[in-house]
């Protein structure tokens, strides 16, 4: 189950940053660095990134055994 989750997590983190690059485009277009991040913040697509991160984060946590 860890080794789905963290494939799962790569794969989301690794989409989530390819869109974030792509929407470099946007600072050559005019836009500010303040309006590239709101704009990056409100996509879906962008914010899978997050759930890749906490993905990772869930598998590689140590918990305590007592």
């Amino acid at each position: 189950m860890k080794i789905i989750l963290f494939s799962l997590g790569i794969f989301f983190s690794a989409l989530g940053l390819t869109f974030i690059i792509l929407y470099l485009n946007l600072l050559t277009m005019g836009y500010s660095f303040l309006e590239y991040v709101y704009f990056i913040i409100r996509k879906l697509e962008c914010l899978v990134l997050l759930v890749g991160i906490l993905f990772i984060y869930i598998t590689l946590r140590k918990r305590n055994t007592l």
